[in-house]
């Protein structure tokens, strides 16, 4: 008789029945263990209780049956993983055909990760767990906050968090007006009409010239001599120099911009942490040329110094603070850094090989128009026709030249079309997610753990025997407390292990 072999396992309300055997196959997993002196067993139906997923189980009975472990597509994988810790098994051996499902939901949790590094929500936190951020929790517990420690957390989400309030979002709107308006100004100061040139004189002026004008200037009512030749003034419009009005609205915009600097430098939570923050870099970079090309103005420095205020342009990342899709697009050009490097590699070897061979072929036959004089000007010839833009500047005049320009541009094609998909997938995911998470409820409610259960049978609430009180408001778990207490005084079975 195989009964005697046979187990009943009740797992979440559903039976399942196997063998002894069966569950011996997995050995150092829970079910291998089974014993009768465990408190998962039941004498009196002759069969072990889990509180576990009845769903999750149903695969993992089968695992032990026939040695296939297979993902079920009706449970999210965190859950499935939690599932197979619990029971003693590891996710890794899964069977290929469900793996990529997992590795998908691994990647789902990744995404989640990165986007909680991101910072792109608004951290809505309040109390001890903002003051932590400051380093300053036990103050808070202890009510020794100095007028400056609550300043402080209001002044930095008022510069730092533009979504956190109504003034927060004015502070930003006013930074943005700023940033453009600073942009603007240095783009329109590089317009040849809203620069003046410099007037310049050349020639000299001869000595009749210098000193019949010497007496002109004793005598002006004694007229000038007809001999007398003028120096010429013209214009260089080759050096000029911008509207002292570009000055001015300038130096405005970074009055602000370092009111800003400042004041998000000492109300931060972590100065060092603030100034690796490539943004923050950039602003005081651009800031500090700023005024760097004040001071050099002001002593008379040439124009060659304002090739270095072109990193004020660099501002432009300060929109990715206000922006979480631009946040979101900084981070997906990350995570496809080796898609990217892929892309360049391939690049690379097709442009050096596609030059060198566009080189030789031009020089095959006689050709007159040759302007591929160099491997190096087939270089700039490769990389124009591989990435499709094709100016125009130096094309093939052989048969053979042209026959390679056509394989360089469908290689080219090619090269660019494989890693796109990727890069958009990322984007894709990132910024899906991120909908996602900005629609999902701030607050949930709460679920107590085993110890918190735990500790909340051993010391109960206590009932004063006032007034009724009202039974929608009351917990659920101070009944089931009641419950449990009256079940345990009730039975008096001898300790067992729980596993």
């Amino acid at each position: 008789m195989d009964s005697e072999y046979r187990i009943i396992l009740n797992v979440g309300g559903v039976r399942h029945e196997t063998y002894k055997h069966t569950l011996k196959k997995i050995p150092a997993t829970r079910l291998s263990r089974l014993t009768t002196s465990l408190a998962n067993y039941d004498p009196v139906l002759n069969e072990y209780f889990f509180d576990r997923h009845p769903g999750v189980f149903a695969q993992i009975l089968n695992y032990y049956r026939t040695g296939k472990l297979h993902y079920p597509l009706d449970v999210c994988g965190p859950l499935f993983e939690e599932e197979l810790k619990y029971w003693g098994l590891d996710s890794n051996e899964c069977e290929p055909c469900c793996w990529m499902t997992l590795s998908g939901t691994r990647d789902t949790q990744d995404v989640l990760k990165t986007l909680d590094e991101l910072d792109i929500e608004v951290d809505q936190t309040e109390g001890p767990e903002l003051y932590k951020r400051f380093g300053w929790e036990d103050d808070f517990h202890n009510d020794s906050l100095s007028p400056w420690q609550k300043l402080k957390p209001r002044i930095w989400r008022l510069f730092d968090e533009p979504s956190s309030s109504r003034c927060a979002q004015i502070i930003a709107s006013i930074s943005v007006f700023f940033l453009i308006t600073a942009i603007i100004v240095f783009c329109l100061k590089t317009h040849p009409g809203m620069r003046i040139a410099e007037i310049t004189a050349f020639g000299n002026i001869s000595r009749n010239h210098r000193s019949v004008h010497h007496s002109h200037s004793f005598h002006p009512s004694a007229p000038l001599s007809s001999k007398i030749q003028l120096a010429g003034i013209g214009v260089d419009k080759d050096n000029s120099r911008p509207h002292p009005t570009f000055m001015y609205i300038e130096t405005i915009c970074n009055i602000w911009f370092t009111i800003e600097i400042v004041v998000r430098f000492m109300s931060c939570p972590s100065r060092w942490e603030y100034l690796r923050a490539p943004v923050n870099i950039i602003d005081i970079v651009a800031t500090l040329t700023f005024y760097i090309d004040l001071l050099s103005s002001m002593f008379g420095a040439t124009a060659d110094l304002e090739f270095f205020s072109i990193i004020r342009i660099m501002r432009l990342f300060k929109l990715t603070h206000h922006n979480s899709g631009l946040k979101i697009l900084m981070h997906t050009f990350r995570a496809s850094a080796k898609e990217l490097m892929l892309l360049v590699f391939f690049l690379v070897l097709g442009v050096v090989v596609f030059a060198s061979l566009v080189y030789y072929a031009e020089r095959v036959e006689s050709n007159e128009d040759n302007q591929f004089q160099s491997i190096p000007i087939g270089l700039w010839w490769a990389i124009v026709t591989m990435t499709t833009i094709g100016y125009g500047d130096i094309t093939p005049h052989t048969y053979l030249g042209r026959l390679i320009g056509s394989i360089c541009a469908l290689a080219g094609v090619l090269t660019i079309a494989l890693p796109v998909p990727v890069i958009v997938s990322n984007f894709a995911m990132f910024y899906s997610h991120t909908q996602a998470r900005s629609k999902m409820p701030k607050k949930r409610r709460g679920v107590l753990s085993l110890d918190q259960v735990a500790q909340h049978v051993k010391h109960p609430p206590r009932v004063s025997n006032g007034p009724r009180r009202n039974m929608e408001n009351t917990p659920l778990v101070e009944k089931n407390h009641r419950n449990s207490t009256a079940i345990s005084n009730a039975t008096n079975s001898p300790p067992h292990t729980l596993i």
